[in-house]
């Protein structure tokens, strides 16, 4: 049985996926003619980022689920310390990226390669992520967590709501950051030119 809990941390790791691959194939095209448009994606992605998997999901995941697992399944230990590490440097991450991603859109190409690699480092950090949670603790809180467990954790997830996993409508309050990362940001994540 697949509780809603997992299935949303799935479908919320596919869609935060979609969209670093996305943000990786841009970086590697370059601004092309539409340098406007270009940063502007860039800077959407990267603050979708920071709001909703480094504020919503991953709190839920560090509150939530980790200590109940550690609890009943102590042998994850390690992999848990080493995901609470990932969470805490992540946000800090996504953070440089957004300065260096502005650097290179005010001062220029000089700037490119700094924010390049520094993305490309970032998406396989956080694709290594989400693939140690997929296949080492859900695999394991499956085996371990009780029923009341999987209800309050199923209710909690129940509440983030990712628009981008295509599931949820969106929040009017971020109705104009989707927008705009839905219809110009190129596939898989979007509808605009790859």
């Amino acid at each position: 049985m697949t509780h809603e809990s997992i299935q949303i941390i799935r479908d919320e790791h596919a869609a935060l996926a979609a969209m670093l691959r996305s943000l990786g194939m841009m970086v590697e095209h370059g601004s092309g003619k539409d340098p406007e448009n270009f940063f502007d994606v860039l800077r959407a992605m990267l603050f979708y980022i920071d709001e909703f998997p480094e504020r919503l999901h991953h709190t839920k995941e560090s509150e939530l689920l980790f200590p109940r697992v550690v609890r009943l399944a102590p042998d994850m230990l390690a992999v848990i310390e080493q995901l609470e590490k990932d969470h805490v440097g992540g946000e800090s991450a996504v953070r440089e990226l957004q300065h260096l991603l502005l650097a290179w859109e005010l001062v220029g190409d000089s700037r490119r390669e700094a924010f390049g690699e520094s993305a490309k480092k970032y998406i396989a950090f956080y694709l290594e992520h989400m693939r140690l949670e997929e296949t080492v603790i859900l695999p394991s809180a499956q085996k371990v967590l009780t029923e009341a467990d999987w209800k309050e954790l199923d209710a909690a997830f129940a509440t983030n709501c990712d628009p981008l996993t295509g599931k949820y409508p969106r929040d009017p309050a971020y109705d104009r950051l989707f927008t705009r990362i839905v219809m110009r940001a190129p596939s898989p994540i979007g509808l605009g030119e790859g």
